[in-house]
């Protein structure tokens, strides 16, 4: 064969080339409109039924001299292709992402500017157990110039026969106590109903795990003004936590805080298993300020410090942690509460080598 035979077939093969290339993007063009009529008919994007009979008609037309394994090989990276390109298309309509919003969102709550590039901190009780345990605290926040204040006033638990909190009343502790201390209340609600009675006394609207998916929750939270902040669920996805956000922020409210508390899995040895690469995720995924909580997803009190240092120096916003006057006494969570000693450690260790304003 000459060396004109040879470029002349090249060429040939050059120009099939650019024809399936454009075909390959006119085919990506109609998987892109399929998407998105799925999306608007709530269909799920992925149908291996559909995908088998396109397989089964490839393979009937086909004369070679491909082998029937090597052009379906081919044609199911088409597909894997086409259904990423859907999951992408997915993620830039979604409110919460970065790709719709590449800036980030700051949500600020009583001067704290969440989401600026600094640290920021979310310290209290697990339960509001008293007017005096609740102040003993927010004194010792207050302390140290810091501006917000958590307590449980309504407590999902595991066991019906534990403490569930002191409900409405653990609320109006709350707020007397932030009153005079100038905080913050950061306080779960866990029933829709509860949201508009609960305006009154908190700042932040806390859902947490086990309510991640609780979908008329996190509507009601994303119809009134209040920043929510939004813990990922027990054996949550990290797709299925940034739609959860997507339920509030749908609703008008997009002063969301994401909050990694640790997911369940074998191992025994903390109480969950924090993801700290969750929070990297989260950054480049939304444009929402993300927390972590030291205190559920480790259940250690020896294991706050160094998770929360992990957390701040992989790009958290922020660190929420649990603080008792008595945690031996505490009616819930007793063994990974900090007592006040060991928070003006912990709050001293996380302070070295680091500019943190106040």
């Amino acid at each position: 064969m000459s060396n004109q035979e040879l470029d002349q077939l090249r060429k040939q093969v050059d120009e099939m080339n650019l024809k399936l290339l454009d075909t390959i993007n006119e085919r990506a063009k109609l998987v892109q409109e399929i998407g998105r009529v799925k999306e608007t008919q709530g269909v799920y994007r992925y149908d291996p039924v559909r995908e088998r009979g396109m397989l089964n008609l490839i393979k009937e037309n086909n004369n070679g001299p491909f082998e029937h394994s090597t052009v379906e090989h081919i044609f199911k990276e088409i597909f894997k292709a086409g259904l990423e390109l859907q999951k992408d298309d997915h993620r830039k309509a979604l409110l919460v992402s970065r790709k719709k919003k590449p800036d980030d969102t700051i949500v600020t709550i009583n001067g704290d500017s969440i989401g600026d590039g600094k640290p920021h901190f979310i310290f209290g009780p697990c339960a509001v157990e008293s007017y005096e345990q609740v102040a003993e605290v927010a004194k010792a926040v207050k302390a140290k110039g810091l501006k917000l204040l958590r307590g449980g006033a309504f407590k999902p638990r595991t066991s019906p026969y534990d403490f569930q909190g002191l409900g409405i009343e653990g609320l109006k502790i709350l707020k007397k106590v932030a009153d005079e201390y100038d905080l913050a209340v950061v306080s779960e609600i866990v029933n829709p109903a509860d949201i508009e009675p609960a305006l009154e006394y908190i700042d932040v609207i806390q859902i947490g795990a086990r309510n991640m998916q609780n979908f008329e929750l996190l509507k009601a939270a994303g119809a009134v003004k209040k920043p929510v902040l939004l813990k990922r669920g027990l054996a949550a996805t990290i797709d299925e936590f940034i739609n959860a956000a997507e339920y509030i922020i749908s609703q008008g409210n997009g002063d969301i805080i994401l909050c990694e508390r640790g997911i369940r899995t074998y191992e025994k040895a903390t109480r969950n298993t924090l993801d700290i690469s969750a929070v990297p995720i989260l950054k480049q995924e939304t444009h929402l300020p993300v927390f972590v909580d030291v205190t559920h997803s480790t259940g250690r009190r020896d294991l706050l410090l160094p998770t929360a240092k992990a957390a701040l120096a992989i790009g958290a916003d922020g660190v929420m942690a649990e603080v008792h006057p008595d945690p031996a006494v505490a009616l819930s969570d007793s063994a990974q509460q900090m007592d006040l000693d060991q928070f003006d450690h912990f709050y001293q260790e996380l302070l070295k080598g680091r500019t943190i304003e106040v």
